[in-house]
């Protein structure tokens, strides 16, 4: 059995999210100045937890955030980051490249909720969710194989329920979004006390952090989910002191 904890950071600012612009997968932009420094800031927010592995989206803006991150850590300045293709962001079809505007008036036009329509060409949110789905079995077999060959089960002493290890993936908006809905709604994730889901399933800002506290065990079928834990969402205190953007 292993317990650790899951943190999500979304990337920071691009230019195309300052215009609202869909960037999806076919867009590939690298951070604006804004989003730099709140990677800085996210990575100070971060900078004391000791991550054993840290997986990132192999898109440009989510890789230049986790280098950011690591390199204002105390820990894993240098430690190699897993690119991993199932966290890339939800894919937008013909509206990628083209403003939020553009795809609500196609939901609009369908009779659909913005947030449920699949624009042509696109990705269905069942299917960004089975992408979740396969990275954590991918993560979850990873933890427990590294557990077995090491040992290594220690309770932590800084704070984190209990946890062994720490885990630190970075991704994207509308994917992070998917994930933690999967999580609190099909995973049956224990709730943050007085904390309404609504709140919890809100939009993730740019290098928002969301955290869970996950426990597997082993069984024959493979890695099996004991107990998990909401700690919070969308965690934006560390961008409250940043300059506004120009």
């Amino acid at each position: 059995m292993v317990t650790f904890t899951l943190t999500f950071i979304r990337h920071g600012e691009t230019q195309y999210n300052r215009d609202k612009l869909l960037q999806g997968q076919g867009v590939d932009t690298p951070l604006s100045e804004t989003g730099v420094q709140q990677s800085k800031a996210v990575g100070r927010y971060l900078t004391d937890i000791k991550f054993c592995k840290v997986f990132v989206s192999n898109l440009q803006r989510a890789v230049q955030t986790a280098e950011i991150i690591l390199r204002n850590n105390t820990h894993c300045s240098g430690m190699e980051m897993i690119l991993e293709p199932l966290l890339r962001e939800r894919g937008f079809g013909v509206a990628e490249g083209r403003h939020k505007e553009y795809l609500r008036n196609m939901a609009k036009a369908a009779g659909q909720s913005c947030r449920d329509f699949t624009p042509p060409g696109g990705e269905t949110l069942d299917q960004v969710k089975q992408r979740f789905k396969n990275f954590l079995q991918v993560l979850f077999k990873q933890m427990l194989d590294e557990q077995e060959m090491t040992g290594d089960v220690a309770s932590s002493s800084d704070g984190h329920q209990g946890a062994s290890a720490h885990v630190l993936v970075v991704s994207h908006g509308a994917y992070i979004r998917v994930a933690v809905r999967h999580l609190l709604e099909d995973l049956r994730c224990v709730l943050p006390a007085g904390v309404k889901m609504s709140q919890l399933l809100s939009p993730c800002p740019n290098t928002g952090v969301s955290r869970f506290v996950v426990t597997l065990s082993q069984s024959e079928s493979g890695p099996l989910l004991s107990a998990a834990r909401c700690l919070f969402t969308n965690r934006k205190e560390h961008l409250e002191n940043l300059p506004p953007p120009e």
